[in-house]
C-alpha cells in the first residue's frame, strides 16, 4: 500500500508530541489549584491517546521504522516515569520512592537486555502481556491524577476523593498490584527472552 511522504511521519510525531508535552503536565502537577490539576489531567488523557494512536497509525500506514521502534518506548517511560517521580516528590504517601525505584529499575533491566541483543543484531520480542504493562500504569496514574484534582473541587467530591486517596487503603493495594505485575512483565525477559532478526529498514 502507497503512503505520501507527509503521512508516513504522522506516528513518528505523535510520539514526538508526547516527549515534549511531558514537561508541562510534569509542571502542572506542581501547581496546586483545580485548574493546574485537571489541566494535567487532561494533559496526560491527551499524552496516553497519543501512544494507543502512534501505533495504530503505523499498522494502518504500513510505516514501521527503527526510529519510530526506538521513539516509542523512550516516550512511555519519560511520560510514566516521569508522573510517577512527580507524584513521589509531591505526595510521597501516595507514590512511595521504593515503588518508582522499582519501575525505574525494570525498566533499566529490559533496556540493557535490548540494548545487548541489538548489539547482536537481533531485537528482543515484546511480549504482549508486557504492552498491557503500561496500560496498566496509565490506568493507575489518571486514577490517582483524577482524585487528586477532585479534592480541589466542590464538597461532595473533595470529600470522597480525600477519603480514597488519604484514609482508605485503595491507593496503596492498586500501586502494590501496579508495581507486581510491572516487575512479573519484567522478568519475563530475564527468564524467557525471545529473540528475532532485526527486519525493520
Amino acid at each position: 500500500m502507497y503512503t505520501s511522504t507527509g503521512l508516513r511521519y504522522i506516528p513518528n510525531l505523535l510520539t514526538v508530541g508526547r516527549i515534549l508535552a511531558t514537561p508541562l503536565l510534569l509542571l502542572l502537577l506542581t501547581v496546586e489549584s483545580q485548574a493546574g490539576q485537571m489541566s494535567a489531567v487532561f494533559l496526560f488523557v491527551l499524552a496516553s491517546l497519543s501512544d494507543y494512536y502512534d501505533g495504530v497509525l503505523a499498522r494502518r500506514l504500513g510505516v514501521r521504522s527503527r526510529l519510530g521502534q526506538y521513539l516509542d518506548p523512550l516516550a512511555d517511560k519519560i511520560l510514566i516515569l516521569g508522573t510517577f517521580t512527580t507524584l513521589a516528590l509531591q505526595a510521597p504517601e501516595l507514590v512511595p520512592w521504593w515503588a518508582v525505584t522499582a519501575i525505574a529499575l525494570r525498566d533499566i533491566v529490559v533496556t540493557a537486555l535490548r540494548s545487548w541483543a541489538e548489539a547482536h543484531g537481533r531485537t528482543l520480542h515484546t511480549y504482549q502481556v508486557a504492552k498491557a504493562k503500561t496500560m496498566v500504569q496509565i490506568a493507575f496514574l489518571f486514577g490517582l491524577l483524577l482524585l487528586r484534582a477532585a479534592t480541589h473541587l466542590s464538597p461532595p467530591f473533595r470529600q470522597g476523593a480525600q477519603w480514597i486517596l488519604y484514609e482508605s487503603a485503595l491507593p496503596g493495594l492498586a500501586l502494590a498490584a501496579v508495581v507486581g505485575f510491572t516487575l512479573a512483565t519484567g522478568a519475563l525477559y530475564v527468564i524467557a527472552p525471545v529473540e528475532e532478526k532485526l527486519d525493520v529498514e
